[in-house]
């Protein structure tokens, strides 16, 4: 058993820490769902620890092949970054909704050309003009209808881009500070049956800008434009255009595009 550790873990470092000490990982993800005291033992440990060493410890302890997923959003060099620093190779999956801002498509090119990015994307087989057709502009039908968007767009793509690549292991850039639904985030989950690793759970905006100052890494092209949560162009705002953070996405209607849990 690993004792709990109090102390605040150094959010990044330049200079690899020894893993020599670090404890091992052999348990399913089953297995690790249903043990709370391991599931414990091992997040207090990874709370300790900076990001880098959370990343590289998950690639020694935990089961391959893996996976890293980016909205290419705000800040996504962050992780972006981590992760490739640790692995070059690990397959990065952007989801095309089809609905992405411009400004998008250009920062995916110029991240993966400075940081050398394999990235896979993944989207609806219905392009948008039939998805229209069929559906209407499901994002403007209420609740019922932004689910069935969100799910046919978003959810259902990344869950067979992660079935096609045979991931077993999935990185994330969530963070606790970013929303309410995501206060009680841990380094280490299990969802839809695969370990899922979120190596800055516990940064804060000002961490970001510091490891995006340090390691001369861009924001969004749209951030200098007051838009600090960016997803598709029809359900994105600015934030002269609402009166609080839980407007910015989906005009309020909910925070989670259903990705992350996978519920669809």
């Amino acid at each position: 058993m690993i004792e709990s550790v109090a102390r605040e873990a150094p959010k990044f470092s330049s200079t690899p820490v020894s893993l020599a000490g670090a404890p091992r990982l052999t348990l399913t993800p089953q297995q690790f769902a249903a043990d709370a005291n391991a599931a414990k033992a091992i997040n207090d440990w990874l709370a300790s620890v900076d990001a880098n060493t959370r990343v590289r410890w998950a690639l020694e302890n935990l089961p391959g092949p893996f996976a890293l997923s980016s909205s290419f959003g705000a800040q996504a060099a962050v992780s972006l970054h981590l992760v490739a620093e640790a692995d070059p190779d690990i397959p990065v999956l952007l989801i095309d909704t089809g609905y992405l801002f411009p400004e998008t498509y250009q920062f995916v090119k110029q991240l993966e050309q400075q940081l050398g990015l394999n990235i896979q994307t993944f989207s609806s087989p219905q392009n948008v003009e039939d998805f229209e057709v069929q559906y209407g502009k499901l994002w403007e039908q209420g609740r019922e209808g932004l689910d069935k968007y969100l799910e046919l767009r978003k959810v259902e793509p990344m869950r067979r881009g992660l079935a096609t690549l045979g991931t077993a292991t999935w990185f994330a850039g969530l963070r606790r500070s970013q929303a309410e639904s995501r206060a009680k985030l841990n380094p280490l989950e299990v969802r839809d049956g695969r370990f899922k690793v979120h190596p800055i759970f516990d940064w804060s905006d000002r961490d970001v800008y510091l490891y995006l100052k340090a390691h001369e890494l861009p924001y969004h092209p749209l951030w200098d434009k007051g838009y600090v949560s960016i997803g598709d162009w029809h359900s994105t705002k600015a934030l002269h255009e609402v009166d609080s953070a839980e407007e910015l996405r989906f005009a309020g209607l909910k925070r989670e595009c259903g990705i992350h849990g996978l519920e669809g």
